[in-house]
């Protein structure tokens, strides 16, 4: 649960969000079911319906000026897309250098490095870069976290707290694991779709109703998650527990071993990965 009293005057850290899009609803609907007050929350956003959305959906203030709603704030949200970071920080470039203690920016955006945040801003403002995934949406989401070396203790509390919010997350020492990060957990989320689609696809294939196939295949890996999530042993292990020799498990687990499917994920995981570098040099 986020800390109601995080700033240095001990007042609820007022956090401002810019762009009012499916992540940014997520979040701030999070922050409210964690106790969190709306009168301490805004967002910005040039779509009128998004601001209506948000008014309506949360209870918060939604105005159409970024940086009229970043004035005052304690964390700025950057919920915005990789290809329009540069003009939205850009836009507040002026306000941040003109404060003697500027808020610290939380960036949730694919691919964009502190060093370019900064650089647009003109002015070494406290940043922190995450990388959270849909299943937020839900409030289990898994993030990853890297702030610059100005962001103080109240500024990563904060700045972690809105993530904690809508899932788990981890603090990382380097920022380029954040591309690893990206390619594991952010992309992660279609790898697993893509798995359940191809099992469900299987089990209707061998005569089962598509709703029970369906059915079967999700609640199969909701079980097997939370199985692995509760287990202290290694998932390797939780796996040969499964696999009986001699058994259908066994049959299955060789037929995807031979047919390179371990290999042909990790090589998946790393393209992913290497799109994230990209993305860093193509919008910063």
């Amino acid at each position: 649960m986020i800390d109601p009293k995080t700033t240095s005057t001990g007042t609820p850290g007022k956090i401002h969000f810019i762009g009012g899009g499916n992540m940014a609803s997520s979040l701030i609907g999070g922050l409210l079911k964690q106790g969190f007050s709306p009168e301490n929350l805004s967002a910005s956003d040039p779509n009128p319906q998004v601001r209506e959305t948000l008014q309506t959906s949360h209870g918060v203030p939604a105005l159409e000026s970024n940086t009229q709603g970043s004035q005052g704030a304690d964390l700025v949200v950057l919920a915005v897309k990789p290809q329009h970071m540069q003009a939205v920080v850009s836009e507040l470039a002026e306000m941040l250098q003109q404060m003697d203690a500027p808020p610290v920016l939380l960036s949730i955006a694919a691919g964009i490095t502190t060093d370019s945040i900064q650089r647009w801003a003109k002015v070494r403002v406290p940043v922190v870069r995450s990388m959270p995934n849909t299943p937020a949406l839900i409030g289990q989401g898994a993030s990853g976290l890297y702030a610059t070396d100005n962001v103080n203790l109240m500024q990563r509390s904060l700045a972690g707290g809105v993530l904690a919010a809508v899932g788990k997350v981890w603090w990382l020492p380097e920022e380029k694991m954040l591309d690893a990060v990206t390619a594991v957990s952010g992309s992660g989320p279609a790898y697993f779709f893509l798995f359940m689609e191809s099992l469900q696809a299987a089990g209707i294939e061998l005569g089962l109703p598509e709703d029970i196939s369906r059915g079967l295949a999700l609640q199969t890996a909701v079980g097997a998650a939370a199985l692995a999530a509760e287990s202290v042993e290694p998932l390797t292990e939780l796996r040969r527990r499964v696999t009986s020799p001699g058994g259908t498990t066994e049959a299955a687990i060789n037929h995807m071993v031979g047919a390179g499917i371990p290999r042909h994920i990790k090589a998946a995981v790393k393209a992913a990965s290497l799109r994230a570098e990209e993305l860093s040099k193509e919008f910063g």
